[in-house]
């Protein structure tokens, strides 16, 4: 095996170093990490099959087969797609899942054909257990400041405004609410722990007093924040963001209608509006017991009417009747008994401008 290893996975982090993953691709969909790429060494049927060889037969047979199933034309065309690759990313680190033969067989194969890579010490495997066990020790660490807010204050606005933050709603792909579905799908539960696992390194070497992150529960979406590391965010002082409700219907209309409908336009096309209309009926379906059924007809009716209209003026005003209903007898009610049971201690509530400037002094 080769002497071009690493384990200073690290400087990976905090260089945002790219990674050739030569795993299958069933492995590379499940979890890998940020600035990875996919080349396998072996397909997914390939990999079965060679893995079948080796659970019968022993690791000699299995490489035999691997062999005979990627023969030459095989090896030249994955060479060919990793020089490619290696060609635009330079600086690229190697990686299967444990280290070993096929990162081993890859790093042999590139140096034949002149180019030297380095592979990471135990693989996948060590690189993903580094970075849960620094989740779990710079989660406990850090000092927190935790942003609350009603629904529509513009939480996530203030978080990208502030340096030392982490937006984990970003790193879930979601906006954290019942409405929250962005148009592109969410991270895998493996890669968002990942990629929060970078972000506290990251926000670590930066050597902040304290970081900011918005009021979440577990789960963002379908990501779901690891019980200790969750408990250990949660366990600083809040924040809490005000704004008048009429500001918060203008700041909701924007986020979740007229972006919402735009990344739909760009993902659907012609069909984006339609799509965004009916995945919004669904998230609304999907809490009529919670609204009761007076209340969620009396909504429904306000959105269909907003959304068949063709008036832009008319449709403007009925969308934001509809966010202030679902704001009044759904968001705020909730998120008014949460704030109630919650045990963690005020530092300080304001507007954002009063916030920042709050934020400001305390870091001088």
């Amino acid at each position: 095996m080769s002497d071009l290893l690493t384990e200073d996975f690290r400087s990976i982090v905090l260089n945002s170093t790219d990674l050739l993953d030569v795993r299958a691709e069933v492995e590379f969909t499940k979890g890998a990490f940020e600035n990875a790429s996919n080349f396998p060494i072996l397909n997914d049927e390939e990999r079965h099959l060679v893995g079948t060889e080796y659970k019968k037969n022993g690791n000699t047979a299995a490489i035999a087969l691997a062999e005979e199933l990627i023969k030459e034309e095989g090896k030249e065309e994955r060479v060919k797609q990793w020089l490619a690759y290696l060609a635009e990313h330079p600086n690229a680190l190697l990686y299967c899942f444990r280290g070993g033969q096929r990162s081993d067989i890859a790093q042999s194969w590139l140096k034949e054909a002149g180019r030297d890579i380095v592979r990471l010490k135990g693989g996948y495997k060590a690189f993903r257990t580094f970075l849960m066990d620094e989740s779990l020790r710079i989660s406990k660490e850090t000092k927190t400041i935790i942003i609350g807010g009603y629904t529509g204050s513009g939480k996530t606005i203030l978080l990208n405004k502030i340096q030392n933050s982490i937006d984990l709603e970003g790193i879930a792909n979601h906006k954290g609410s019942s409405f929250g579905n962005n148009v592109s799908i969410q991270p895998t539960q493996i890669n968002f722990e990942n990629n929060l696992a970078y972000a506290l390194i990251q926000a670590e070497d930066k050597k902040y007093k304290e970081i900011l992150i918005e009021h979440e529960s577990h789960n963002i979406g379908r990501a779901f924040m690891p019980k200790e590391v969750y408990e250990n965010l949660m366990d600083g002082e809040m924040i809490i963001l005000e704004r008048p409700i009429s500001e918060r219907i203008d700041v909701s209309y924007d986020e979740y209608v007229v972006k919402a409908q735009e990344d739909y336009v760009l993902t659907y096309s012609d069909e984006g509006v339609k799509k965004w209309v009916e995945d919004i009926s669904k998230s609304l379906s999907k809490i009529k017991k919670r609204l009761g059924s007076e209340n969620y007809t009396n909504i429904e009716v306000i959105f269909t009417e907003a959304s068949n209209t063709s008036d832009k003026t008319l449709k403007e005003q009925l969308y934001k009747k509809f966010i202030h209903e679902l704001l009044e007898k759904y968001y705020d009610p909730m998120y008014q008994f949460q704030i109630e049971k919650t045990t963690i201690p005020l530092l300080f509530k304001g507007s954002e401008e009063e916030i920042l400037k709050f934020l400001e002094k305390r870091a001088s």
